[in-house]
């Protein structure tokens, strides 16, 4: 099983040092020395390393530097600019946080609203960048986009296999005059 953790950023100085975009709420467990990364480079990017090895990872400010042991300098930094990074993880594994989980722990939840009325099925976690959006797959088959945000979703529970919505008319289930096909 694979999660992003991350995408790199620009270099920060001429050893091949870059900033991250951190995608994790773990960056010190995932960014340790020694720890290797799947790298997915942008569409249309020139020939660039497949995988990386973190060398080292600090904190400056507010921003994660990790130097790769594959990066020697500022232009080997450059040219890997933009590339995504992904971890493997154990299926069974979960976040240290009890209130995080992993995509694949929420895909296929049952959603149901605040009465327990079933609304769908959880069918992908979009990452955007303010925040995560679920996509629900609605009985009669249409696509929702929740934000994955406590108000409008207060209520995870990977035990029963479901989690509940905060349903507004025009977030899972339709305004009430687009019932009828949207005919005026």
């Amino acid at each position: 099983m694979e999660v992003v953790v991350g995408r790199i950023g620009k270099p920060h100085g001429i050893r091949g040092e870059v900033t991250l975009d951190v995608r994790t709420d773990e960056p010190e467990r995932r960014f340790a020395p020694g720890t290797t990364f799947r790298a997915e480079a942008p569409a249309g990017a020139d020939r660039r390393p497949t995988s990386l090895t973190v060398a080292r990872a600090r904190w400056h400010q507010s921003t994660l530097l990790v130097t790769f042991e594959e990066l020697e300098d500022r232009n080997a930094a450059e040219a890997v600019r933009g590339t995504v990074l992904h971890a493997t993880i154990g299926h069974d594994e979960v976040p240290d946080d009890p209130e995080e989980y992993y995509d694949h722990q929420l895909v296929g939840l049952a959603v149901v609203d605040l009465d327990g009325t079933l609304l769908g099925e959880v069918k992908a976690v979009v990452h955007g960048s303010a925040q995560d959006l679920l996509t629900v797959r609605t009985a009669d088959g249409r696509d929702a986009l929740v934000p994955f945000v406590s108000a409008l979703v207060p209520e995870v529970d990977l035990a029963a296999g479901r989690l509940v919505v905060a349903d507004r008319p025009g977030l899972v289930t339709p305004f009430p005059d687009e019932d009828d096909g949207g005919d005026p």
